[in-house]
């Protein structure tokens, strides 16, 4: 474990295999601690030749949650933009400032959901500390795909309102969660899954206020298509075709909007990262990472 700085935040992360490797930072999603990349997933990209490296974001797990600022809705952060206590921009600088902890001049870059769109951010703000970016599961807009299903949106609401007041609780919810938008065609192993639920609730048990921080953050930092235009970094986009959280047309517009990106899209995948397609997409990352 070690921890970096962004000005006040404080931000914490470990990393997997060799000093030697190619720099490769993950980048996690909303409310969801660095435990959502399991243990063998980081050590099997470590394997393909990276250095890899996991991190809180700020307003989860270990690293600083901000509980003295606002947690305004998703209405009044449409209406008065201000009203976000922090943007996009200031998450990117957090993944920025992990690069700096580490000394790693540059690194290539792997985010899923929200973390897809602080990769983003960051690949625009910082170019030149980025080898490639791959976004999963992502949008490159805060209204783009970004509207489940009433009925499964009504289903995430009450799921969300629900107090978690321990660690088998908060392994049952992982469960259900999971259940709900995860990937249709692809079983996951549901012991597997609220052991992380658990492990996250032990580390710090979070908030449905540093959530909401979160959200606001995406909703406030608007459109990014027409800059992503300006990229010239190597760019995969990864998504499910039956995601029930962001849908395929937010992968889709994220690979239009990046000149030469490649789009890979899974029927039968979700909101997760089911094992059965861990090969496939390492070896998409690997490619990327590495071309012939």
């Amino acid at each position: 474990m070690g921890k970096a700085r962004n000005g006040d935040v404080e931000l914490a992360y470990e990393t997997f295999g060799s000093p030697r490797g190619a720099p490769l930072l993950l980048i996690s999603g909303t409310g969801v601690q660095m435990l959502v990349f399991p243990e063998d997933l980081c050590g099997a990209l470590a394997d393909l030749g990276f250095q890899v490296a996991r991190f809180d974001n700020r307003d989860t797990g270990l690293s600083t949650h901000l509980t003295e600022m606002p947690a305004p809705g998703w209405l009044t952060t449409v209406i008065r933009p201000s009203s976000a206590p922090y943007r996009l921009e200031d998450m990117a600088e957090d993944a920025l400032a992990v690069l700096d902890a580490l000394g790693w001049e540059s690194a290539h870059l792997v985010g899923t959901s929200l973390g897809g769109m602080i990769a983003q951010t960051l690949a625009l703000r910082h170019p030149t500390r980025v080898r490639t970016l791959t976004s999963v599961m992502s949008t490159p807009a805060a209204r783009l795909g970004t509207m489940p299903k009433i009925t499964t949106l009504k289903a995430i609401m009450k799921l969300s309102a629900m107090p978690v007041t321990g660690p088998d609780q908060a392994a049952r919810e992982a469960v259900a969660m999971r259940r709900l938008i995860g990937s249709p065609r692809y079983p996951f192993d549901e012991k597997e899954v609220g052991d992380i639920g658990r492990r996250s609730y032990e580390r710090h048990p979070g908030s449905p206020e540093a959530d909401a921080r979160q959200r606001a953050a995406v909703t406030a930092s608007g459109d990014r298509r027409k800059a992503l235009t300006t990229l010239r970094i190597p760019t995969l986009v990864l998504h499910g075709e039956d995601d029930p959280v962001i849908r395929l047309k937010g992968g889709r517009a994220t690979a239009a909007a990046v000149p030469g990106a490649r789009l890979v899209t899974y029927p039968g995948m979700g909101h997760d990262l089911p094992r059965q397609l861990w090969p496939s997409m390492l070896e998409q990352i690997r490619t990327l990472a590495f071309p012939q």
